[in-house]
């Protein structure tokens, strides 16, 4: 082959490879003109990556210079808390100045940080009445809590006066024979006692106490008419003293109670009379216990239901003469109480 047809068949090859090389170079052009031509929206709206060399953004009328880390000091006008938002004669508007607290990245570049992560600001000191306003705001709740209405109907000195009734018709054995030595028997008699008393009961404290034990005690003086509607004998006359715990709850009118007392009497006893089983001799003692609950109208008027046991007996007084039988039996009793006097400072009718 001649030396004229290699360099033509070399031409003709450098020609095919001249032809994939231009086209290279018009994707470069074409991708660079892109890049210059992209909007300054999608440079704001690409989000910040904290913890690297980042680009800081300069708002200069209508368009967003980029600089890296090598002129950041030169970035004196970027967003700051004091900085004016976009010109609203520009391109593209920035919502609000979102960013608005600048860092420095590893290399001491500034950039934007969301006010997600921006620090917070340190809370003001406090002066003496703002102090004082806040005290007061909490104590206001307190004022508006609900009213202790239980320390007016019980404080110390109080003075009532109560009109107690009962039927008592369940008879039982003598609930202290353990003490005795005494078994618990009963005798074929049974009785039904009807007690009617009045008592005088001072309040001897106030109401003090930890949660269930919470209340007070009473001292009352009582003088009993007890009628036996069934029975031989047929009335019965005593005056007993005795105590009552009040259990009184911070709230409510409802607080339950338990009294013991005991006293003497006279009764018109039938066994000299050939009763058998019936009581040994007039005089005789008395034992009752009760407990309840008591409702509080307001601090002067309040009315009390629970039920009561009743021992009567002469203590072997009639013995060996006339055997001591005694009578024990229990049942509902109901109450009124009145106070006496004027209220305590602390009540209100």
């Amino acid at each position: 082959m001649k030396f004229a047809d290699y360099r033509e068949q070399a031409e003709s090859r450098g020609s095919v490879f001249q032809l994939p090389v231009g086209l290279v170079l018009l994707i470069f052009v074409a991708a660079g003109g892109t890049m210059e031509a992209q909007s300054p929206r999608e440079l704001v709206a690409e989000p910040p990556v904290l913890g690297a060399v980042t680009q800081t953004r300069k708002v200069t009328g209508d368009f967003i210079s980029e600089t890296g880390p090598s002129n950041a000091h030169e970035n004196s006008g970027l967003l700051s808390p004091g900085a004016p938002c976009a010109r609203e004669d520009s391109a593209f508007v920035v919502d609000e100045c979102p960013m608005t607290t600048s860092r420095t990245d590893l290399f001491g570049a500034q950039g934007l940080l969301p006010e997600s992560v921006a620090p917070k600001t340190p809370p003001v000191a406090m002066n003496d009445s703002s102090r004082e306003n806040s005290k007061a705001s909490v104590v206001e709740p307190s004022l508006t809590s609900k009213p202790d209405f239980n320390r007016n109907p019980y404080y110390k000195n109080k003075l009532e006066f109560s009109l107690d009734g009962g039927w008592l018709p369940i008879n039982i054995p003598f609930v202290f024979d353990v003490f005795l030595g005494d078994a618990y028997t009963m005798t074929s008699l049974r009785y039904t006692l009807v007690p009617v008393i009045g008592s005088l009961r001072w309040q001897i404290n106030d109401v003090s106490g930890p949660w269930i034990l919470r209340g007070n005690w009473d001292l009352e003086l009582s003088g009993a008419v007890t009628f036996i509607p069934r029975g031989p004998e047929t009335r019965y006359f005593a005056w007993i003293m005795g105590v009552r715990r009040n259990f009184v709850p911070r709230h409510g009118k409802i607080a339950p109670y338990f009294d013991g007392r005991v006293g003497l009497g006279g009764i018109d006893a039938k066994e000299p009379a050939g009763v058998l089983y019936a009581q040994g001799q007039d005089f005789t003692f008395t034992v009752n216990l009760g407990s309840g609950v008591r409702y509080n109208f307001n601090p002067r008027y309040s009315i009390s239901a629970g039920l009561n046991w009743m021992h009567i007996s002469n203590l072997y007084l009639s013995e060996p003469k006339f055997a001591n039988y005694g009578i024990n039996v229990y049942g509902p009793m109901f109450g009124i109480n009145v106070r006496i006097g004027k209220p305590h400072h602390h009540a209100s009718d």
